[in-house]
């Protein structure tokens, strides 16, 4: 993600002296001194409301003997952003954070935990709600990452060039017009010479469709239908949404007409599939009220994820199983090609699934459900005391205690909570897939109902996929080690990788473009720091052209 504001950026790298410094290989590489610092960038108009002191830095840099070349670069980025954190904001980790975690853990094929890795699970795991630019461990986290970060940049990027881009935009460092934003965006090309995935260069495609529609006025907004319009019928809303389907190029043709013809209807049908509606084909008021989302809103929206996509990984030659958390969907691809997807649940507002990367290597059929400490305490105790029969009629057992809790597990069974399998990928959150004996939630528009872990409305189907390549896991198999009364583990024979991700806004393979709620509220959130005024003040009118 990026700071957009690169007005004067190349003739800044250009009009600085060059070194020969010593590179990673213990060569010589041509590089720029540091510029002045970026005194533009206050703290009024800083995406990141925390400041490093910059004699920190050099007590970082001089205790942690960095080398010459990342040290020159730290303070190259540092300088940038006139020596405002990166990797933190008030209310503790940024999404960049979050999103260079997932991407370096991703690319790092190494299992050995690092004590930063350690040290970024417990700022995640204790949910910060504030944090200060004067905490020395917060700052000393800051500049490893920044640490971290040049070094993955210097092993990612092949020549000095991209490097500098890398270092001056995936990190947002100033808050900007929305309307210059998306301009800068679509006149200048130094990011898509560091982005290496067609989810950035196709949502790029759309935002300069979305402009161009802006400039051309955008669209009126509709009355919401007080009831169901259906397909056959003749209304003068429907004439309305005629013209605004036609206006932002969903409908090829102009028909003034009222009559809901065959033709609107299959449009329609799209339409809310692209909104994550149900595709009842009718016009109503859940499918209006996305319509009326202004062309601003949507280009803000197609601003806001496209920084997030700029921390994608390029596709995967192999297998590769993507979550996207407001689309509650699980995919499956192969080399890039979409294999299968399925509904899915994930967790509801104050037990948000997190953002990470994993590797998926064990099947395990018949689970147990080891109850987490919280659960039991806030809902299991209470139901215990009202209901002395609740273990038992729940399947479950007492195994220990721990810290004046009982320790709780279900049974494997119909009843029990994770199904009749479940699929881990090992990481810090103890997340993980898993079947459910709550089918109908599948049937929900919105589906964020769990405690974090994600539950499939096709596990049988992901196990086949997984275990395909290990001929004595047939169909028959399978179906029996489901229901056994004890657990049955199973290791992958190839570990396929997971991404889990956040995106309101992204075209699918389908080339269709594609909205989600922002279940969240990670969008509002970035919108706050990343706009001037929060994109709020934007004039609708701003964006037509002149004659």
């Amino acid at each position: 993600m990026k700071i957009h504001n690169l007005v004067g950026a190349v003739a800044l790298l250009a009009a600085v002296s060059c070194t020969d410094v010593p590179d990673k290989n213990g060569g010589t590489t041509r590089k720029n001194d540091p510029p002045a610092r970026n005194l533009s960038i206050t703290r009024a108009n800083a995406y990141n409301s925390l400041f490093l002191d910059s004699n920190h830095v050099e007590q970082f840099i001089a205790q942690q003997n960095v080398s010459d070349t990342v040290s020159e670069s730290m303070r190259y980025f540092y300088n940038e952003r006139n020596f405002q954190f990166a990797w933190f904001d008030a209310n503790g980790l940024s999404e960049q954070a979050l999103a260079f975690r997932n991407l370096y853990d991703y690319n790092d094929t190494s299992n050995a935990r690092r004590a930063l890795d350690r040290r970024l699970d417990r700022l995640i795991g204790d949910d910060i709600n504030q944090v200060s630019a004067s905490d020395a461990s917060i700052a000393k986290t800051e500049m490893l990452l920044t640490w971290r970060f040049i070094n993955y940049v210097w092993d990612n990027y092949k020549n000095d060039k991209q490097r500098r881009i890398a270092l001056k935009n995936l990190v947002p460092a100033k808050k900007q017009d929305l309307i210059e934003m998306a301009k800068d965006e679509l006149s200048n090309d130094q990011n898509d010479r560091i982005v290496n995935n067609s989810w950035y260069a196709s949502l790029k495609k759309e935002l300069k469709r979305f402009t161009k529609i802006a400039e051309n006025g955008g669209w009126e907004t509709l009355p919401i239908p007080k009831k169901k319009i259906k397909p056959g019928k003749s209304d003068t809303l429907v004439a309305l949404v005629k013209n605004r389907l036609y206006q932002s190029g969903d409908f090829a043709k102009r028909d003034t007409s009222t009559l809901f013809t065959d033709d609107l209807e299959k449009v329609i049908r799209l339409q809310q599939a692209n909104y994550g509606l149900k595709a009842d084909g009718t016009i109503n008021a859940s499918l209006v009220k996305e319509l009326n989302v202004s062309v601003t809103a949507r280009i803000k929206q197609l601003l806001v994820n496209l920084e997030r996509m700029r921390w994608m990984p390029a596709a995967e030659n192999g297998s590769l199983i993507v979550v996207n958390i407001p689309e509650y969907t699980l995919h499956v691809t192969n080399g890039g090609d979409s294999v299968f997807s399925m509904p899915i649940v994930v967790g509801k507002q104050g037990h948000n699934t997190v953002m990470f990367s994993g590797s998926l290597s064990h099947v395990v059929f018949s689970p147990y459900w080891n109850v987490p400490p919280s659960i039991v305490e806030n809902e299991i105790m209470p139901a215990m005391e009202k209901n002395s029969d609740y273990l038992v009629q729940n399947n479950m057992e007492i195994t220990g205690e721990e810290e004046g809790l009982p320790v709780i597990r279900q049974l494997p069974g119909d009843k029990n909570e994770l199904g009749k399998v479940k699929f881990l990928f090992p990481n810090s959150f103890n997340i993980y897939f898993h079947d459910t004996p709550h089918k109908g939630l599948f049937n929900e528009s919105k589906r964020a109902f769990s405690h974090g872990c994600m539950r499939l409305s096709q596990p049988v189907r992901l196990a086949k996929y997984l275990l395909r390549d290990q001929p004595e896991w047939t169909d028959e198999r399978i179906d029996s080690a489901m229901n056994l009364d004890k657990e049955k583990w199973v290791k992958v024979k190839e570990p396929v990788p997971v991404l889990i991700y956040y995106y309101t806004a992204w075209v699918d393979q389908a080339g269709r473009m594609q909205w989600r709620e922002d279940t969240y509220g990670r969008d509002k959130a970035m919108e706050r720091k990343l706009f001037l005024n929060g994109g709020a003040a934007t004039n609708e009118l701003a964006w037509v052209k002149t004659k």
